[in-house]
């Protein structure tokens, strides 16, 4: 038992030693193994770092390869869209394709590659001008409106507008040598933005030529066919069409045209205008040349259009001045054409006066009818016309002259001032109606001194005197004339129609009062019984001769008035002397009527 104890305790001791001897071993193993991580730690980081650093790297590496394979295939991408051209639709997708490659130069990093890029943009600029001058094309024919239609030019389709807008917006952001000076495409992209505004103004300006030509034609054609002051005034219609459309053109312009520098804009608007001045002075040199063929006729037709034409000619200067600087110092086709006119309408007037003094001169000087001379009547209608037009025919007297119409013969009344004023008009056409309404009438009094008969005279002069009297002041053909007529005018007039009612009573009816008077001479019975039957048979005889006379030479027909009143006094110049007479021989047989029927028998001849 003490043995096994023993031997227990023994085992036990061992044990323990065996358990320092572990311990001890432990502790060594835990201070070397720190020692080596101490150690190791250093090189374990940095070998960390190293594998970041070469991980990052590869990923760069491999994002950069991606990168150039991408973008070897995006410019490929690139230069196919550009080379399409842009297509409905995919605009912006094209202009956006631009845009990157105008970028991208900024950062190629060798010349082959901006140079190749440069090439796509300037091709690409192409393209979109291309598509300009397609769609300008587009609405630049077609059918023009027909003559008599509404004067307008067919106008630009909404969509279209606003495709062309868009477009333009983006032209306009292309490089040029002004805003990029160092860009390779700039001056060849220049080039081709000229050409293609040039472009555009040369297919507006025909267009614009072609939808006004058959209306100019159609006021030319008309010239002939209506009244001289409506067909001057649809020519100056047509003239006003003209303006507006230029005007609408050059809005256009400003707002279509890829390159909006002054000069620019100003030498493309004087492309486009160009076929459309042309027009416009061949329309009216073929409106001139018809007047000249007989300027009597159409004298009114230049006024009217001389009229419309003046009171644009403000707005066609400034519509003309917004041409090339070079044009617009040399020439002014409008204000050409507008001196042109005025110079036919300056002739009109002492010609005017010329063909009223030359109907003085009749057939031979003799007087064929009573009735109204060709003259006469052209007076009137002349003066009917004459404020339709009151604001021309001031103008060009104004510049003619005062007294100028009178070719020569007359003396100036009034000095025209150098500039001039409404009212230095006004009395310019005073003065002149003060000379057509004299030169008339001493017309008519010429050709009435010229016949034989003067009874019959009379009556052609009371009744071209009381016509123009009548339509002129009594019951102007005009509401305008009274006030047009200077006083001077309206006294001529009025003296002249007293002189010549007084000289027609005298010579149709004074004969017939004259016979009723008593011869003083006569003192026996017998011899006044025989005189008082002579002078009755004297005054039936002239009696009947007075009645016969006014069948056929009618007396102041178109005034019914004024006829009324001339027969009244002839009724009162001859029944009271015949009232006396009749009443000194109540016993006399030779008494044919009595002095209430030829009262009636003379108002009959004013009926």
């Amino acid at each position: 038992m003490d043995d096994e104890t023993a031997e227990i305790e023994l085992l036990e001791q061992n044990l323990n030693k065996t358990r320092q001897i572990s311990q001890r071993m432990i502790c060594s193993f835990d201070t070397r193994l720190a020692k080596l991580e101490k150690s190791i730690l250093p090189l374990y980081t940095s070998t960390q770092i190293l594998n970041r650093r070469a991980s990052i790297d590869i990923d760069r590496a491999l994002e950069k390869m991606d990168q150039v394979t991408s973008s070897v295939e995006s410019m490929e991408e690139e230069e196919a869209l550009i080379l399409r051209g842009p297509q409905t639709g995919q605009l912006e997708k094209y202009w956006a394709a631009v845009e990157r490659l105008n970028a991208s130069i900024a950062f190629k990093s060798s010349d082959q590659d901006t140079a190749q890029t440069a090439r796509l943009v300037e091709t690409g600029a192409k393209k979109l001008t291309q598509l300009y001058t397609k769609l300008v094309a587009e609405v630049s024919s077609g059918s023009t409106p027909a003559p008599g239609a509404e004067w307008s030019m067919a106008p630009f389709p909404s969509n279209v507008l606003a495709t062309l807008r868009q477009l333009v917006a983006f032209l306009r952001t292309l490089p040029l040598p002004s805003t990029h000076p160092s860009h390779p495409a700039a001056q060849a992209i220049l080039t081709t933005l000229t050409e293609a505004q040039q472009g555009y103004a040369d297919m507006r300006g025909v267009w614009a030529q072609k939808c006004l030509e058959s209306q100019g034609k159609r006021c030319i054609d008309r010239a002939d066919t209506i009244e001289p002051v409506p067909a001057g005034k649809e020519f100056g219609k047509w003239v006003e069409v003209v303006l507006i459309v230029c005007s609408d053109e050059y809005q256009l312009l400003s707002q279509l045209t890829p390159l909006t520098s002054t000069s620019m804009l100003g030498s493309s608007f004087n492309t486009l205008l160009m076929p459309i001045l042309k027009l416009f002075t061949t329309t009216l040199t073929s409106l001139v040349n018809l007047i000249k063929k007989s300027l009597p006729k159409y004298s009114f037709l230049a006024l009217a259009a001389y009229e419309s034409m003046l009171s644009m000619q403000s707005q066609w200067d400034d519509l003309l001045s917004r041409r090339a600087s070079e044009t617009r110092k040399d020439m002014n086709e409008v204000k050409d054409g507008l001196n042109t006119l005025r110079a036919v309408c300056l002739r009109s007037f002492p010609e005017f006066l010329a063909d009223l003094k030359l109907g003085a001169m009749g057939k031979g000087g003799e007087l064929v009818n009573t009735g109204l001379t060709d003259f006469v009547v052209s007076t009137i209608r002349y003066m009917e016309k004459l404020p339709q037009v009151q604001a021309a025919v001031g103008s060009a007297l104004l510049t003619l002259g005062d007294g100028n119409w009178k070719m020569g013969e007359g003396v100036q009344v009034g000095k025209v001032t150098t500039k001039s004023s409404e009212s230095d008009e006004t009395i310019v056409l005073e003065h002149f109606i003060y000379d057509v309404v004299v030169t008339s009438v001493n017309s008519v009094n010429t050709l009435s001194r010229s016949a034989r008969r003067p009874a019959m005279t009379s009556i052609f002069l009371l009744n071209n005197v009381s016509y123009l009297r009548h339509h002129l002041l009594a019951d102007p053909i005009h509401p305008a004339l009274p006030s047009l007529l200077p006083q001077s005018a309206k006294d001529y007039l009025n003296s002249n129609f007293r002189t010549a009612k007084s000289a027609y009573l005298d010579s149709n009816f004074s004969p017939l009062v004259q016979t009723l008077t008593d011869d003083t001479k006569e003192k026996s019975t017998l011899l006044k019984s025989s005189a008082t039957k002579e002078k009755l048979a004297r005054f039936f005889d002239l009696l009947e001769e007075v009645v016969e006379r006014h069948k056929f030479a009618k007396v102041m027909e178109d005034d019914e008035e004024g006829r009324e009143t001339i027969g009244e006094e002839a009724v009162m110049l001859v029944i009271p002397a015949l009232q006396r007479f009749s009443q000194k021989h109540r016993d006399n047989k030779n008494m044919k009527m009595s002095p209430e029927a030829i009262e009636t028998q003379l108002k009959s001849i004013f009926r």
